[in-house]
């Protein structure tokens, strides 16, 4: 963990309108963290996003201070201006070594979570290193931690309560939805095909809603989902021309502007005038703050889930405690797992050199004495030297583990 590090930007200390801007479009996500990976000299990375967290997750034995964090987004983010670089700067948690171990494991249970117990977090955290993953970001340290990740969340999900009758953004945003009394075959357009538009449509087929238009950027996607509700399917232009009205709108995506404009909004409403409403669970949203100030609208967004999410964390305080002491073996065990990993790859090097030693008696120091002896009392010899070497090779392993133990 001694070169372990996190840069994050999270919803306690930013609101999350505002978390939206140093969201990344997933198109350039890839080729950005591989620039300043090579520009920060990083040996791994991965960048997690969600609906109240950015997060940058590296091992480097350089120093991450403010100072650092500043040029790093910098780089990373060079749309964002003087004043609100220092406003995130001034905002942003940097956590090392043992103490951003800690945080990960917080963070992948759901302790961190604007909702403590929703279970999403651990697969969003396992995306977001896999995607990195993939990418070549990431080595055999962060596999390691990764793995320690997994274990822990898994442990507490298991074994605490506290993701018992679990809720999440999803269906808390689907809740204040269904208190607006829409009817079943209220038209229904969902913008974007992602995870969390998927979740909330089995939210929206358990209680017979039918009648669904499906926008998304890659339109196979988009046809995916619209099948899965009888709906029909759409690619992203499509909103421009769109004219059979609607109800409600559902959006999320990846987007770094907003996608549903004053300009989209008029055209989608084909004439009417009533009030209509919208869940945007984007971050940053995908609805322009000026469709707000000239149209009627219900909205529900992440933001408007805080209250909710304050009564959920009392709820679940007292497992807490239970959460907290897992996550304490699990890095006492990490620990002693590093530790091994050192001795490992100290000593990956003891086979080959081994190896040399033998060849380098048998072929040269004593070539002429082994040229001279007979065939049967060359077997023997090369039967003590594979014995001898494979116990050269398992003792220092061995002893070094024990002393490992004992140390312990």
């Amino acid at each position: 963990m001694k070169y372990l590090k996190v840069i994050a930007f999270t919803h306690k200390q930013i609101e999350l309108k505002e978390l939206g801007r140093l969201v990344v479009c997933q198109e350039n996500l890839t080729d950005k963290l591989a620039q300043v990976k090579e520009q920060f000299n990083i040996p791994e990375i991965f960048y997690l996003a969600t609906c109240n967290r950015v997060e940058f997750v590296m091992t480097t034995p350089q120093a991450v201070d403010k100072d650092f964090a500043k040029k790093f987004i910098e780089a990373f983010n060079t749309e964002l201006c003087h004043d609100s670089l220092s406003t995130f700067m001034n905002s942003a948690s940097i956590y090392e070594d043992q103490e951003a171990m800690v945080h990960l494991l917080r963070t992948s249970c759901s302790l961190e979570s604007l909702i403590v117990g929703e279970k999403e977090i651990l697969a969003q955290l396992r995306r977001a290193y896999e995607h990195c993953k993939e990418a070549g970001l990431t080595g055999d340290a962060m596999r390691m931690i990764m793995n320690c990740v997994v274990k822990t969340a898994k442990e507490v999900y298991t074994h605490t309560n506290i993701s018992k009758n679990p809720i999440s953004v999803v269906s808390l945003a689907y809740r204040k939805l269904k208190d607006l009394n829409l009817c079943s075959n209220a038209r229904i357009l969902i913008i974007g095909a992602g995870e969390t538009n998927r979740n909330i449509s089995k939210y929206l087929q358990k209680h017979k809603f039918s009648n669904f238009a499906v926008f998304n950027r890659t339109v196979a996607n988009a046809e995916k989902l619209a099948a899965d509700l009888g709906g029909e399917a759409f690619d992203l232009e499509a909103l421009k021309t769109y004219n059979k009205g609607f109800d409600a709108i559902i959006t999320c995506t990846s987007a770094v502007e907003p996608i549903i404009t004053t300009e989209i909004y008029q055209s989608l409403l084909n004439g009417e005038t009533g009030r209509k409403t919208i869940v945007d669970l984007a971050i940053p949203n995908d609805t322009a703050p000026e469709v707000l100030e000239q149209f009627p609208v219900n909205f529900i967004e992440v933001h408007s889930l805080n209250e909710v999410a304050k009564k959920n964390l009392q709820e679940r305080y007292h497992e807490l405690v239970h959460a907290e002491a897992i996550i304490e073996q699990n890095i006492a065990e990490f620990v002693q797992q590093l530790k091994q990993r050192r001795i490992e790859v100290a000593m990956r090097q003891v086979p080959e050199k081994i190896k040399e030693i033998r060849n380098n008696a048998i072929n040269t120091v004593f070539a002429d004495e082994v040229q001279g002896l007979d065939e049967q009392s060359r077997e023997i010899l090369e039967k003590v030297i594979n014995y001898m070497e494979k116990k050269y090779i398992s003792v220092p392993m061995i002893m070094a583990k024990d002393i490992l133990i004992n140390e312990n």
